[in-house]
């Protein structure tokens, strides 16, 4: 049977969680990977050493979904399904939470972006895109989005990549294409090989405090 399929734009809400705010201190938020929720990422960025110098948010994917046939409920960012469709939808609401927590606690432009699995895309698709520029992105078990070319990614100055040794998705190969396209573009890239598997480790979490005193 032959059908037509349409798409309809509507509203919906997001949510997102913030740390120990104050004004005047710098912005880093976090996307959380596929069937997380934001108090997975938020916990992995306040187990930063010198976090507390930084206002430390998370944001929620809008696709929420029960765990199995449990009763918990988990996010993602998209599925294949309109595809580009989601990834409008997303952009727009992660820049309006973006300037929402900027204006609640105003004093200090400064901005990080950080991403782990599913959630890496969704952070250098954000960076790309909003205003003022970003001033880093950390990565960690994901890969830099396809659709992005050098010009965009030229408007990232610094980009941490974390990837764990045994990590059977974002594979060693990945990571070199990755920090060629970047570095290609002109970003300043480090990338940090640690002892794990596709998990934020101790590890990671100091190269990601050395990372952060030098923004």
């Amino acid at each position: 049977m032959m059908h037509n399929e349409r798409s309809m734009e509507t509203t919906t809400h997001g949510r997102y969680l913030v740390h120990a705010p104050a004004a005047g201190k710098p912005l880093l938020v976090g996307f959380h990977g596929y069937a997380e929720l934001p108090e997975t990422e938020l916990a992995r960025l306040t187990s930063v050493e010198g976090s507390d110098r930084w206002t430390v948010a998370a944001i929620q994917g809008l696709h929420r979904f029960y765990r199995g046939r449990s009763n918990d409920v988990v996010a993602s960012w998209m599925t294949r399904q309109d595809r580009e469709l989601a990834i409008a939808d997303n952009l727009v609401y992660t820049s309006r939470v973006i300037e929402a927590l900027s204006k609640e606690w105003p004093g200090n432009p400064k901005l990080v972006l950080s991403g782990f699995s599913q959630g890496v895309a969704m952070a250098f698709r954000c960076a790309v895109t909003i205003r003022p520029t970003v001033n880093g992105v950390i990565a960690l078990g994901g890969d830099v989005p396809p659709e992005l070319d050098p010009a965009a990614l030229s408007r990232i100055p610094f980009v941490l990549i974390g990837r764990g040794r045994r990590d059977e998705w974002y594979t060693a190969e990945k990571v070199a294409a990755d920090e060629q396209r970047l570095r290609a573009a002109g970003v300043n890239v480090q990338t940090v090989h640690y002892d794990g598997g596709h998990e934020w480790t101790i590890e990671f979490a100091q190269a990601v405090s050395r990372f952060l005193q030098k923004i």
